[in-house]
């Protein structure tokens, strides 16, 4: 696909848009301070300023005077995942934390009923006398602990419950 022809869908609040590469060169921008930008577009001069800006998931939050406008841009595989589906894969709740290699439990770091964050490491499993740090890759609450201090597991062994 030539760069001419390449589109972003653009959401701004609850209003989809579509642009070109094409439609963004031609316009201008430049920054006249830290979080400040004048951008040019025809005749038209427009002030913003960028108060939050979350580059990995391509959002912004901008203000044009007084108004404030939350920003999503898609580029085309964005789009493409979006529509096989595939662009709530992180919502997807884990309801079970299985074994990933047998070994054994060295140490729980939670209890049954904790709410437990995203990140958060969870047990310690020893594998080829190497400890394995079992981390969280998304918010919950701890249902069940299936396992103690000292048991070994086998591959794929259910080793706690989620909320």
């Amino acid at each position: 696909m030539n760069e001419k022809d390449k589109h972003y869908l653009v959401k701004v609040n609850a209003h989809l848009f579509d642009f070109s590469n094409e439609d963004i060169d031609s316009a201008d921008v430049i920054q006249t301070g830290p979080d400040d930008f004048n951008i040019i577009h025809g005749y038209r001069s427009i002030n913003a300023r960028l108060l939050e800006s979350d580059a990995g998931n391509k959002r912004v939050k901008i203000e044009i005077d007084g108004e404030f406008y939350q920003i999503e841009i898609r580029d085309a595989l964005e789009q493409m995942l979006d529509k096989m589906g595939f662009n709530n894969v992180t919502a997807k709740q884990v309801k079970e934390i299985k074994a990933p290699m047998p070994g054994l439990v060295v140490e729980i770091s939670v209890h049954e009923g904790q709410e437990v964050v995203e990140g958060e490491r969870l047990l310690i499993l020893e594998a080829m006398k190497m400890e394995n740090s079992i981390i969280l890759h998304a918010p919950a609450t701890i249902k069940k602990i299936l396992v103690k201090k000292g048991q070994p597991v086998d591959k794929n062994q259910v080793l706690i419950e989620l909320e």
